[in-house]
């Protein structure tokens, strides 16, 4: 349909394209950027039933000021996956063809209907590091142990349409994304001619945000709500809330773009953005190189708003042109967005919801940590804020000084540094505070020590002591997209050896680039050598240590932090640094940029202040800092001019096909596709899903909740990375005990993430994160309950089986931001099969939320400014919900019974789309029952 007459035309070159014209609806010209693309979204895919005229209206007519009310569909262009969270939606997918075919329909029917690209990213593990082998030894490593998932995706590939797979070692998802599957402006041939529209997507990883420096309009979604979005359903969302974010002056010598994106996360969690829409404007915005909006972007889930995104200027234009696109489609690009007013326009201001500035030159040299990317540490603090930081990690006789913890530099001020002196940046600040003889900012005393003697292998002896790093990693699709970065951690590497310096022995340094093309201009510009010298081989084209995939630390080393009970650090350039995410044996993580990385590398421990004190001796016993061996931004641009070629991405995403192991998987029996998979019985990698499980064609009323027990009572800040289950599988948990059960190594359980196909590893690893702290087991970390019923304490794994044996429905009660960080669709997917049916929590995270619905559970908040401590719930109690047969989004509250207190618990299902999927118990049935009937 086209009420509003919007149908146009657009000649570029020789090529005429059909697009629904923006200014056809008054009111569209105040709007952002985002919101436009949505506007444009529904003209194209109004229908009269599922999108209106009336949606148009609403949109058009959008009021900054109010909360967030009218529900909108967002159909996407697009869908990409990554392969932990991919391959689980192609077992589903599999699980539903089977599922159609017992209900008596075609299973044909199911199949990706906007366009789904998997890149296999996650899966390569850095387990050998420092030598010229370890990405050949990593990368046979990891095939060998993904065997039975790449071979089914082989076979999705093959029997689904419209499904794309970029095999391994070819780079990080958002990082492909970005230099090569991203098109800006999307064109499919219809009945009507060639449409032109933006490109769009929704993926199943958080940082799918990462594509909006390019501006395009994307974001994560669970794997579930991504199938639904594949197989043809609506995104359905409430018109969001924008937040202006002004950018003016220019960043200065010596400071990063992740010096920059940390200070914006530190700003906007400040600011709370969370469920909104940010959007980049004004005069500073053409300063912000492509890969700088595009590492601020990949940031979003961590400042919490659904997306981040950059309108479309020169500089989009140029990025294209670099990265090898053809000339028709940058002009495409150039003209459609001019035509459709989306161009940035750095003298127009749209109306926004809020609005905050930040001058470019206030950015300063900074790291987030021990736990939080939010938790910004100025670098000339950084020693004194570990030192503060330390006394959570290294005992309760580790009691900070009141002096270290009260005085020292004022962290919240951020002051320019002349842009003719870069290291400036790394100076000492006149006033800050009085520095004593060891670099400490203020009179105090020393640290808790504890220091532990190793003895390596190769007869290597040193000490270890709380703060020493034992991990430095470039690694993550937040900073090695950027040239910039990755050759300022060349150079500095370069420098650093060319003064002499090493690496200390117990750091593990690895190098994993987003793609291929980050070594081809390492190679082209003669940095490799100087990397490997410092033991920054590279180790893969994965995600590796950001997502835990670190591998181990030394044998020796991981016995002295064990024994020492050390606090020993990790510093890596990713975006998450959550507690137990890391490595099992690494208590603190810092994120920084990549030359710090290389840096700390260097120094070999979080106890040092880089602003003043030395990193080592050259070979005439000169101290060494890392002012001297700090690359200037002069340097850094001849390089990135001089070292990247556009052939560089033609090339390298020439060809797809994969390597030899690759290609040698077959796609079939005997050259045959079958439309359903062929499930091997005795797989412990992919098995069928109980999803479908007894479906009927139509659902059943949802029970009430009746006389539920509470599996676990958490506190504030719990991530879906203390939920789902992610990292290495321990022997003795649930997890590795099933699989030795089914007859596998231990030396062979890989990770969780890779077997993310098999349900069964998957809820036995659900709530099982190391640093879980469940208030049911006062004084334990882990996935450990009480099981009310007798008092025992148990796995929760176990402890949900007998809950289940008795017939007892669960619950989980949380605090603030529940489910924040990944957007795992685990975390909803094993909460759903431990049998829990509802969480009661003091507020969500927007993709949590949204997953725990798309699996059926019911979200509940508790009334404002309630909490389990104020209602004085002790997690003990029975809770009762009845009423859940008639809930929809126009159900403000229901009622709650625990034992003898009462409250109005606020219902989250926030949509009409969500309440139908709650009312089938799910996303999945939901689809399979619509389009059983189509």
């Amino acid at each position: 349909m086209d009420s509003f007459g919007s149908t146009g035309h657009l000649k570029v070159g020789d090529h005429t394209y059909t697009i629904r014209r923006l200014d056809a609806v008054p009111g569209a010209d105040r709007l952002p950027y985002s919101l436009r693309v949505l506007l444009e979204n529904l003209l194209r895919t109004e229908d009269g039933a599922n999108i209106t005229a009336d949606h148009v209206n609403a949109l058009a007519s959008w009021d900054p000021a109010a909360e967030p009310s009218q529900e909108i569909q967002f159909t996407p262009a697009r869908v990409i996956m990554q392969d932990f969270t991919g391959v689980p939606c192609v077992v589903d997918l599999a699980a539903m063809r089977e599922a159609m075919v017992a209900l008596g329909g075609d299973p044909a029917k199911i199949n990706p209907l906007a366009p789904a690209e998997l890149v296999i990213d996650h899966s390569i593990i850095a387990d050998v590091f420092g030598r010229a082998d370890a990405f050949a030894r990593n990368a046979e490593l990891e095939f060998g142990r993904n065997r039975e998932r790449y071979q089914f995706l082989r076979w999705g590939q093959a029997a689904f349409d419209n499904f794309t797979v970029v095999p391994p070692n070819t780079g990080i998802v958002h990082q492909v994304n970005l230099e090569y599957l991203a098109r800006v402006v999307f064109t499919r041939d219809t009945s009507d001619g060639r449409l032109a529209y933006p490109d769009t997507l929704v993926g199943t990883d958080s940082h799918t945000t990462m594509i909006n420096g390019l501006g395009v309009l994307g974001w994560g979604v669970g794997g579930i709500e991504a199938e639904a979005a594949m197989l043809g359903q609506p995104v359905s969302m409430l018109i969001p809330t924008v937040v202006g974010f002004k950018l003016t002056g220019e960043l200065v010598p010596g400071t990063t773009a992740t010096d920059l994106v940390l200070t914006i996360t530190e700003k906007l969690r400040q600011h709370g953005v969370v469920g909104r829409f940010v959007e980049f404007y004004g005069e500073g915005v053409s300063n912000v190189p492509l890969a700088n909006r595009a590492t601020i972007g990949n940031m979003s889930p961590e400042y919490g708003s659904t997306c981040a995104i950059f309108p479309v200027d020169a500089e989009t234009l140029a990025y294209l042109r670099l990265t090898g696109r053809p000339q028709e489609q940058i002009d495409l690009v150039e003209a459609y967005t001019k035509e459709q007013g989306l161009w940035h326009d750095p003298g127009h201001e749209p109306v926004y919801t809020t609005t905050l500035e930040l001058d470019l030159s206030t950015i300063e040299p900074s790291l987030a940590g021990p736990r939080r990317p939010q938790d910004r540490v100025p670098l000339r603090t950084a020693k004194t804020a570990f030192r503060t930081a330390l006394t959570n990690y290294a005992g309760s006789s580790a009691t900070a000084p009141a002096a270290l913890v009260n005085g020292g530099a004022d962290e919240a001020s951020a002051e320019s540094f002349p842009a003719s002196d870069p290291a400036a940046a790394f100076a000492d600040k006149a006033g800050d505070a009085p520095v004593s003889s060891n670099g400490v900012a203020g009179d105090v005393a020393d640290r808790p020590s504890n220091p532990t003697r190793v003895t390596l292998a190769d007869g290597t002896g040193f000490e270890i002591d709380h703060g020493a790093v034992a991990i430095a990693a470039i690694t993550s699709c937040t900073n090695t997209s950027n040239p910039q970065v990755m050759i300022g951690a060349a150079i500095l590497a370069r420098n650093a050896v060319e003064r002499g310096l090493t690496r200390r022995p117990w750091v593990k340094t690895t190098l994993a680039p987003g793609s291929k093309v980050v070594m081809d201009y390492y190679e082209r510009a003669g940095l490799t050598p100087y990397l490997d010298k410092l033991g920054f081989n590279l180790v893969g084209y994965g995600c590796t240590t950001c997502i835990g995939n670190s591998g181990p630390l030394q044998e020796e080393i991981s016995q002295g932090v064990n024994d020492g009970d050390l606090a020993v650090v990790s510093v890596l350039s990713g975006n998450r640094n959550f507690e137990g995410r890391i490595n099992p044996d690494v208590k603190m993580n810092y994120l920084a940029s990549p030359p710090l990385v290389v840096a700390y590398a260097l120094a070999g421990t979080m106890d040092i202040d880089l602003t003043s004190d030395p990193l080592g001796t050259d070979s005439a016993g000169n101290p060494v800092y890392l002012r001297d061996i700090w690359p200037s931004e002069a340097e850094v641009a001849e390089v990135v001019g001089d070292a990247i070629r556009s052939e560089m991405f033609t090339e390298d995403y020439g060809d797809l096909t994969g390597d030899k192991q690759w290609q040698s998987l077959p796609t079939g029996d005997g050259g045959e596709v079958s439309q359903t998979f062929a499930w091997a019985p005795d797989s412990t990698y992919v098995r069928h899903p109980p999803y479908f499980e007894g479906i009927s064609a139509t659902p059943a009323p949802r029970p009430d909740i009746v006389g539920a027990r509470v599996l676990a009572l958490l506190g504030d800040s719990v991530t879906t990375d203390h939920i789902s289950p992610a990292g290495s599988i321990k022997r003795d948990s649930p997890a590795g005990r099933y699989l030795v059960e089914h007859g596998v190594d231990p030396k062979d359980f890989n990770s969780y993430g890779s077997r993310r196909g098999n349900h069964e590893v998957m809820i036995r690893g659900t709530f099982a994160n190391i640093r879980l702290r469940n208030r049911l087991v006062p004084g334990v970390e882990g996935g450990v309950t009480r099981y009310l019923l007798d008092g025992e304490q148990l796995a929760i794994y176990d402890a949900a089986q007998k809950y289940a044996a008795a017939e007892v429905p669960l619950v989980i009660l949380a605090g603030k931001e529940y489910g924040s960080g990944s957007s795992r669709d685990w975390a909803a997917k094993g909460t759903a099969l431990l049998g829990v049916r509802a969480v009661i929590a003091e507020s969500y995270e927007r993709i949590h939320r949204s997953n725990l619905i798309g699996m059926g559970v019911l979200p509940l908040q508790f009334p404002p400014g309630e909490s389990v401590t104020s209602l004085g719930l002790t997690g003990e109690e029975t809770f009762t919900i009845v009423g859940l047969a008639d809930v929809d989004e126009r159900t403000a509250t229901l009622t709650v019974q625990a034992d003898d207190r009462r409250f109005d618990a606020v219902v989250r299902i926030d949509t009409p789309g969500e309440a139908e999927y709650y009312r089938n118990g799910g996303i999945l049935p939901y689809v399979l029952r619509s389009l059983l009937v189509q």
